[in-house]
């Protein structure tokens, strides 16, 4: 494969940037700070990494406009995202061209319908009432359960599950080995026996969501479980029944929301957050990495730890956790200090009684 050159001057044009240095410096490829070769362009967006600078091999930079550089440096406001739009230029180069149309091995409805230019691999299934947009991809091994709905542009990996009445939007990335539409996990005990409640909701995923690999989003019991426009969800994150989950959420790996709880928009959940049901997470909450979510979030607030608390209180408070020890054996050390002068005060009176 070809390898692509592009001038610095005219990456700089594309993110909006500015150049630094020799704008004619050509550019064959993209890498991290510590990796990058020659040819390549990288990025500082943490100042940790700025100590690399002075080692590395790249031929250029993206970065701040306060970036102290050697080398050649685009200067934009988010380097992060330049880099980004950097990055997706050299992708196309490497991006994989599925076949289109169906595989002979896979299994189709004839009530099922799929738009022009789609692609199903082998071993699908795709059951009755199916109803598949324009330039979907399905890959290999993937069920596609009765009466789903999933809409143009879409790219299911392989293994994927898509239960019975989910409907899927625009542009939906559903990762190797995701589950959507599992059944709720709903159960009512009569004496010592556990009785299944019966989950006849559906799951909504609007457009623009990329949906992480071995995650399970779980049917509603009634009415929707629904994930809105524009969030991403990492690999191996549940989402119980009737859950909400707001526009342009992140949540990271192994995070649990339980069911009915309801997430507001640009909300970030880091890995293994995990929250209890029937609660509501403010729009641009967040929840820091294995926080303990026992009760509601308001807007605009960052929380941690377990119980969930603010920031700054959860940070103190581990603090002085850590110096437990220490304090205990000053205690220790007080209260041996006390019983003596107790003991010589008791000793002291008694000598002036007699």
């Amino acid at each position: 494969m070809a390898t692509r050159c592009f001038k610095l001057g005219d990456l700089a044009a594309l993110v909006g940037g500015e150049v630094e240095g020799d704008a004619q410096t050509e550019i064959r490829g993209v890498a991290g700070i510590r990796e990058a070769k020659a040819g390549d362009i990288t990025f500082v967006a943490n100042p940790k990494y700025e100590e690399f600078l002075g080692t590395t091999a790249a031929s250029a930079v993206i970065g701040a406009a306060n970036l102290d550089c050697a080398q050649p440096v685009i200067r934009v406001g988010n380097p992060y995202f330049a880099y980004l739009q950097v990055l997706s230029l050299f992708a196309q180069d490497r991006a994989v061209q599925y076949a289109r149309g169906v595989h002979e091995s896979a299994v189709i409805e004839k009530t099922a319908q799929l738009g022009e230019d789609v692609a199903v691999g082998p071993f699908c299934q795709i059951a009755r009432g199916v109803r598949v947009g324009r330039g979907t991809t399905i890959l290999c091994g993937s069920f596609i359960g009765e009466g789903v709905e999933i809409g143009d542009d879409c790219l299911l990996y392989p293994n994927v599950t898509v239960r019975e009445g989910t409907i899927v939007g625009d542009r939906v990335i559903v990762q190797p080995g995701a589950v959507i539409g599992a059944d709720g996990f709903g159960f009512a005990k009569d004496g010592n026996r556990h009785h299944k409640v019966p989950q006849i909701g559906r799951v909504v995923v609007e457009d623009d969501v990329e949906i992480g690999a071995n995650t399970c989003i779980d049917r509603a019991t009634t009415g929707e479980t629904r994930v809105h426009r524009g969030t991403k969800i990492d690999n191996l994150v549940q989402v119980a029944h009737n859950v909400i989950v707001g526009e342009d959420c992140v949540i990271a790996a192994q995070a649990g929301i339980s069911g009915s709880t309801e997430l507001g928009r640009n909300v970030t959940l880091a890995g293994q957050a995990g929250l209890v049901g029937h609660i509501t997470i403010g729009d641009n909450a967040v929840v820091g990495a294995q926080g303990g979510v026992t009760k509601s979030i308001p807007a605009d607030t960052t929380v941690s730890g377990y119980p969930a608390r603010e920031h700054g209180l959860a940070r103190r408070l581990y603090a002085h956790t850590a110096r437990l020890p220490e304090l205990f054996r000053r205690v220790r050390e007080l209260e041996r200090i006390v019983a003596e002068l107790e003991k010589g005060a008791s000793v002291d009176s008694s000598a002036t009684d007699d």
